[in-house]
């Protein structure tokens, strides 16, 4: 992992640092606060002149160098209008200074809070920005003499606890970045299943991976479907983590391993195929959350699981109009081999259905090139069957800065997707409402007493979003953070 593993925590004093820069914030009025001040003093009044200069202007994301006596580095980062600091904007700052040390190769920093910065949220956001906005991703690259990192960094003041926890889920976040960054001859299903089993080893989460003997005979048609076409081996990955009362029920948490996507018979175009090594992302949440969990160890009920395969066309492959039989028995008209993610998915939702009684199921995916079209990448498509829990879903939205958009499941949708020869079809009406037609037929997958909803990541798994803890054109590990804050880990 080429990213920032471990932050320090000073108390109080910043002059007992040892890093090889210091951080420290400005609002856009420019005033300087009594940290501030002894920050400048310590640089013979560099501050000043910059601020007397016009290069400092305090806007939120805006990071500032400023070399003063004795050649010390300090980066002045904007907070923007005084009053309206919060959490997202601290991992906007930091996540920019940790950009900065990288592009000026200054190996260490210490960031300085601000002194009205006291809640908890405050001080993890701190810390996953600084994490985050380390993470590089260059591990095929044979040359590396170009390369600097962020080895080091401490944060003066803030919350030790809440600093720690910041860092070991960002950390778990760029675990899951490198699974999804990694190529579909690396990242294949037996290489998810292997960093599973990691995980299950070094904590107390259990394993279990079906093969695809055992899964098809189980009556998992559709992954079965799904995987005919590739030699790869295709892995049904479950992670169990339950360290929560017995009578507790689990939280269940899905997600689509499908590590390389051609699309199948139906092939996709040629232009950006290589983008479909992040058809696993949603594979990626879950493994990153479990990393988070496995080392966090919240008392609860958790239950992470991974239907992987590749969808390839090879002589074995399903086709257009073959008929899948799902593992809760239900019947599938494949109507288009490239919809391959909800196949797959309604296996893994209908085994979370029937051998756990859980509290609620959530399922991640990238599933539709539709909801890119609706939101960009920007936000994650989400629709469900429960309202109480969409809206604890968008209160951690908030929290956690990852934006989501709810989209309907009315009755007209869900009748889109019920086939006139078999009980369900993998398309809904064509050329309208792609992604809620992906919603409306994993419903059918999922007992009807469960609260469940689905999140369509295609438009932020990756892409280029343009803030300061994401790598345009690269994996972003989003949603991991919101489900931990769901979960309240």
């Amino acid at each position: 992992m080429a990213n920032l593993l471990k932050i320090k925590h000073i108390e109080s004093d910043w002059q007992k640092t040892k890093d090889g820069a210091i951080s420290v914030g400005i609002y856009n009025s420019l005033q300087l606060s009594r940290q501030l001040q002894g920050v400048n003093k310590k640089l013979g009044q560099a501050i000043s002149h910059s601020i007397s200069a016009g290069i400092i202007k305090g806007k939120t994301g805006e990071v500032n160098r400023v070399v003063g006596k004795k050649g010390l580095v300090v980066y002045v980062y904007g907070m923007g209008k005084k009053g309206n600091l919060n959490p997202e904007s601290l991992r906007v700052s930091s996540a920019a200074v940790a950009k900065a040390c990288i592009n000026d190769k200054i190996n260490s920093v210490a960031f300085l809070m601000p002194a009205e910065a006291k809640d908890l949220a405050s001080s993890q956001a701190t810390a996953e920005g600084l994490v985050l906005g380390s993470y590089q991703f260059n591990e095929f690259k044979t040359t590396r003499d170009d390369i600097s990192l962020l080895e080091s960094a401490s944060i003066v003041g803030g919350d030790k606890k809440s600093i720690e926890k910041g860092s070991v889920i960002a950390n778990s976040v760029c675990f899951a970045r490198d699974l999804e960054n990694r190529p579909g001859n690396i990242a294949t299903p037996s290489h998810l299943a292997e960093h599973a089993t990691k995980i299950g080893k070094s904590s107390s989460v259990k394993v279990t991976i079906f093969e695809r003997d055992k899964f098809t005979k189980m009556g998992m048609g559709a992954l079965a479907g799904v995987a005919s076409g590739t030699e790869e081996p295709p892995k049904f990955i479950i992670m169990e983590y339950f360290n929560g009362p017995k009578n507790e029920k689990p939280k269940i948490l899905v997600g689509k391993g499908l590590t390389f996507d051609s699309g199948g018979i139906s092939i996709k175009p040629a232009a950006k195929m290589d983008e479909m090594k992040y058809d696993m992302c949603g594979s990626g949440v879950v493994l990153g959350a479990m990393r988070a969990i496995s080392l966090l160890k919240p008392k609860m009920n958790v239950v992470g699981i991974v239907p992987s395969t590749e969808n390839m066309s090879g002589d074995k492959a399903y086709r257009p109009g073959d008929i899948l039989t799902a593992y809760n028995g239900k019947t599938i008209e494949v109507l288009n081999t490239d919809a391959e993610g909800r196949l797959i998915l309604a296996d893994a939702l209908a085994y979370a259905s029937k051998h756990y009684d859980p509290e609620y199921i959530l399922d991640f995916a990238t599933l539709t090139g539709a909801v890119v079209v609706a939101l960009g990448h920007v936000a994650s498509g989400i629709m469900g069957t429960d309202p109480k829990l969409i809206s604890y879903i968008q209160k951690s939205s908030s929290v956690t800065g990852e934006k989501v958009w709810e989209f309907p499941l009315w009755d007209e949708y869900l009748e889109q997707v019920k086939s006139k020869i078999a009980d369900v079809k993998n398309l809904g009406s064509p050329g309208q409402a792609g992604t809620i037609a992906g919603g409306a037929f994993l419903k059918e997958f999922v007992k009807n007493e469960i609260p469940w909803c689905h999140f369509d990541i295609a438009g932020s798994a990756w892409g280029d979003k343009k803030l300061s803890y994401q790598n345009p054109g690269s994996a972003t590990g989003e949603i991991i953070r919101l489900v931990l804050d769901l979960l309240k880990v």
